[in-house]
């Protein structure tokens, strides 16, 4: 299983950045191997529109399953369903989400949970 965060610096310690689409950068965690990947987002932080979509379609073609986020909008969730990537939302650091799901403290979010362009 594959674990995105949407961080706000490339490592693990990092806070979770509040807006998916515009994070600095994607943090994958490889359930089975152990191990960390930095994915550069900053295509998206300038957008006009569209971030949280190419966001998600980045995140989907890394192999992502689930995604651990502090928001996610309407336009980015729905993305997200059709790849089949759960949702969970958490604030905090990219460590402390990775510990609450593998705890399995955190829900699957059942819709978007800010409006777009917030």
């Amino acid at each position: 299983m594959k674990i995105a965060f949407p961080a706000q610096e490339a490592r693990p310690e990092a806070l979770l950045d509040p807006r998916f689409g515009r994070a600095a950068c994607f943090l994958l965690y490889d359930d089975e191997q152990k191990s960390w990947q930095t994915i550069d987002n900053q295509q998206n932080l300038q957008a006009a529109q569209g971030a949280g979509i190419q966001a998600a379609e980045t995140i989907a073609r890394h192999g992502a399953n689930v995604l651990i986020a502090g928001h996610c909008g309407p336009k980015a969730f729905r993305t997200l369903l059709a790849a089949s990537i759960k949702v969970y939302n958490f604030e905090g650091t990219v460590q402390d989400g990775l510990k609450a799901f593998q705890a399995n403290e955190l829900k699957p979010s059942e819709g978007a949970d800010v409006e777009g362009h917030w």
